[in-house]
This record gives C-alpha cells, structure tokens and sequence, in this order.
C-alpha cells in the first residue's frame, strides 16, 4: 500500500502538483483541509506536511496509528509535541533556512516603520489629515543595534542593515564573531538593553528564552529605544511590555509574534498607539513559501522512497 500523505495548511500549487506526480506516494486530492477534515483522515495518514495552523498534540497523535513523519514546512516546531511523537516513533523534521531571508526583512520593515512613523502616517493620511509636524521619526543611521540570538536570521538583519553604519551589539551563547565593522559580542543581555537604541530579537522559544526579555531588562531600555520580535511570541515577557509602552518608558515596539496566536481578542496590547503588530508574516513571502514546499517535497520523497530523514528536528 502507498504511503498516504496529507498537506493540512496550504502548499504552493505547483509543489503541491509535483507532490502529486509521484506514482509512488497517495497524496490527499487538496492541499488545505480543515481541522476537522484531518482529523477524520488520520487514521490511514503515513506523513503529514504542516505549517503553523496545525498543532500535533496528543489528541491529534491518538488519532494516527500509522503516521511515521510530521515535516514542518518552516523552521519552528513549537507547534509539535516532539517529545511524544519521539515515544511513538514519529520523525520530525523542518526545511531550516528557507525562510529566513523573509524573516530578516520582516524585522528590518518593523525596524523602520517604528523609527519613522509609518504605520502611523498611513492612517492619518487615510483619515485625510496632514499630520507631519506630529510625526517626526528618528534614522537608523550611526545607532546602536542590538540583536539578541546571533544565528542565521540574526545575521542576516546584520548585513541588511550594516549599510546604515550601525554599531553591532550582538548576545549569543554560541556565536563568538561577526564580519561586520563596528561589532561587538555581548556576554550580558543588560549591556544590550542599557546601550543600545534598537533592540531586535532573534532567538528560538525554548525553556532557556521563554519569559527572557523581561521587566528588568526592559527597564534598562533608553526612552528613545525601539524593541523588535519578529522570532517567537512568549520570549518577551508581554505583560512587562505593556506597562513599559503604556508608561512610554521607550520609543516604541514592533511585533510579528505573540504569546498566544491569533492575538486574543480581549489583548491589552491592542490599546497601545506606540505598538507596531503584524500577525506572524515574517515567512509570509512567495518566494519564502516556494522555498520551504520545495524542500518539504524533497524531504518527504527522501524518506518514503529512499528511507533518508533529512533535518531532522529532536527535543522538546
């Protein structure tokens, strides 16, 4: 019998197609199901490719005896229980690197648009109004950037930016260098948030990060400082982010993620003016969701035809 694959969240159409073209795998006809749907289709899936609408939790896993694959198309895998997929023999894997070019430019667009208002502008100027002497912004050129978690995505916003010859502040526990002029390794997240003018965070949400960017550390920021999240809702701690931009302890914010998604719609973080938020469309690009389809059909037909697991993802 074929293994039988099911791609729950939406695929480009022409991966999606290619999926479907090999003779060897049964592929569900459509490529975005309901919760719903799925759930009445575990019961004979071998492999699943996911995003960030599904979340494999027991109650998903219960339902699927035979699934031997979940394969996140994107690099988090926050939203699978990885540790009971390991007792039940379930592989995880992702399609690292595919978004984060996307990513980068996510929190360079939020980098800007707190520094210069636009978000702001926009809307007056939708509203007929003429706002510019209320709207005067600040320039990334010569500030001081720090970015917190210095891997792949944290690079990027590096290079992205150095043409604006900022000072590189950069915290992260492996990552020792960087080619850039005018940077410099931090061993303390407080020298960070008490010198730098933007603050841009590109960590993983895990134990260690969870609640990291808290009230002391937020209590250090300069009041003309700007504070990004385009990584993972629940790094900063969000009740200590909204005392800090009600009382207009800093400049502004710009986030891509929550702790809770889609933001609730009781979220206090909605009455602050000096917020900027997207709702996590850091990989929200074309060319980023080709990307990672490409490599999650790769990857599902190396392990169904050639019993190869690539990008393996393990922990918890």
């Amino acid at each position: 019998m074929k293994p039988f694959i099911v791609v729950p969240d939406g695929f480009d159409k022409s991966l999606f197609e290619e999926l479907r073209k090999n003779s060897n795998l049964e592929v569900h006809p459509t490529s975005k199901v309901s919760q719903d749907e799925l759930k009445a289709l575990l019961p004979k899936v071998d492999g699943l490719i996911i995003r960030s609408a599904t979340t494999i939790n027991a109650e998903l896993l219960a339902l699927a005896p035979n699934l031997k694959i979940v394969i996140r198309a994107g690099e988090g895998t926050d939203n699978i229980d990885k540790t009971l997929c390991a007792e039940k023999g379930v592989k995880v894997a992702n399609t690292p690197g595919a978004n984060n070019n996307s990513a980068a430019e996510q929190a360079v667009a939020l980098m800007m648009s707190c520094l210069r208002n636009i978000p702001f502008a926009d809307k007056t100027m939708h509203e007929g109004k003429w706002e510019k002497n209320a709207l005067t912004g600040l320039e990334l050129w010569k500030k001081k950037v720090g970015i917190v978690g210095f891997g792949r995505i944290g690079q990027i916003v590096a290079k992205r930016i150095s043409g604006f010859e900022p000072e590189i502040f950069f915290f992260d526990p492996v990552t020792e260098k960087c080619d850039i002029a005018n940077s410099k390794r931090c061993l303390d997240l407080k020298e960070i948030f008490s010198e730098c003018d933007i603050i841009s965070i590109h960590t993983p949400l895990m134990p260690q990060t969870k609640g990291m960017i808290n009230a002391e550390l937020l209590g250090l920021m300069k009041k003309d400082a700007i504070l990004i999240n385009a990584a993972r809702g629940g790094i900063v701690d969000e009740e200590a982010l909204y005392t800090t931009l009600k009382d207009k302890k800093i400049r502004a914010a710009g986030f891509d993620v929550f702790a809770v998604e889609p933001l609730p719609a009781d979220s206090k973080l909605k009455e602050l003016s000096n917020l900027i938020m997207s709702p996590h469309v850091g990989a929200s690009t074309e060319e980023a969701q080709f990307r990672v389809g490409e490599m999650a059909v790769h990857q599902i037909n190396e392990f169904f035809m050639n019993k190869n697991l690539l990008n393996e993802v393990k922990g918890k």
